[in-house]
């Protein structure tokens, strides 16, 4: 076996990676002290690798080949998504191996609880594919509810394209669907080999002419800001501004919060909107 034939950039690009993540996010101690490392030491990547830190760091600094175990075990332990895994693959001179099944993703704790306290500002969780992943009940009794949404169901642009009282509560739904188009082609270009998300586009394509024709246009938007103005059927028109805040601890987990000026018919309309949602979930949890 030969040493790996792009040592440098293979060297330099995993002490990129390692230095974008913490130890704790990792779930390892984070020692006492100033690190004098950005991110993850050498020897915290070795044992999340489970191999010893003399290994890693001959294998960083380009002096040993590596074999694809091993490859495959400092991918996970450097949380690299399937792009990255396959760029390490081909600086080691390995064939890629089949990426690897992703796991359900389940919402972050830390997001968890902010949606928990924000009582009065509907917010929503969203992961790959736009999966709805969490939600406040505030977010519930504005756009849908969620819960009665099978899980593998539970898709922001499925729901958007699928369930027709969508269509009645965006006030110009078109934009809205156009705009929810281009970030899922986003997403499909971020996972291109995402089966969920094939099968997804899939069905609304057969589905939907609208979904069909706007996916054929091939146009790209990010999950950032924006405006809706919504017909709530309980308080009529609100015209909320929406942004995006991205996880740290899982770039594909983004909570999603909508707010209106203080003072604003609509800011007025949520605190309405709040005080009938809890209500309507203490009946709901009385019966």
């Amino acid at each position: 076996m030969s040493p790996s034939p792009h040592p440098n950039e293979l060297g330099e690009f995993l002490k990129a990676r390692r230095s974008e993540l913490t130890p704790r996010a990792m779930g390892l101690p984070g020692g006492a002290g100033k690190r004098r490392v950005a991110g993850l030491r050498r020897e915290e990547v070795a044992q999340l690798a489970a191999i010893s830190t003399d290994y890693y760091t001959r294998l960083e600094q380009g002096r040993l080949p590596a074999s694809a175990p091993v490859l495959e075990a400092v991918a996970q332990a450097l949380h690299l998504d399937d792009d990255q895994r396959r760029y390490l693959f081909e600086l080691a001179g390995k064939q890629t191996a089949k990426p690897r099944r992703r796991t359900r993703q389940k919402v972050q704790p830390q997001l968890r609880r902010v949606l928990d306290d924000l009582t009065a500002t509907p917010a929503v969780v969203m992961g790959r594919r736009m999966d709805v992943l969490a939600w406040n009940t505030l977010a519930a009794a504005m756009i849908t509810d969620f819960e009665a949404v099978p899980e593998k169901h539970r898709n922001y642009v499925r729901i958007l394209f699928t369930d027709p009282a969508m269509r009645t509560l965006y006030a110009d739904w078109k934009s809205v669907g156009r705009t929810a188009v281009a970030q899922l082609r986003m997403e499909a270009a971020t996972y291109p080999d995402d089966p969920r998300l094939t099968a997804l586009v899939g069905e609304l394509c057969v589905r939907d002419e609208d979904f069909r024709t706007w996916w054929a246009a091939h146009h790209v938007a990010t999950l950032s800001v924006g405006t809706k103005t919504l017909n709530h059927p309980v308080v009529g028109e609100l015209s909320l501004d929406w942004d995006t805040l991205t996880a740290s601890t899982d770039p594909d987990q983004q909570l999603v919060v909508w707010t209106a000026e203080v003072g604003s018919p609509t800011h007025d309309g949520l605190r309405v909107l709040a005080s009938w949602a809890a209500g309507h979930h203490r009946a709901s949890s009385d019966r």
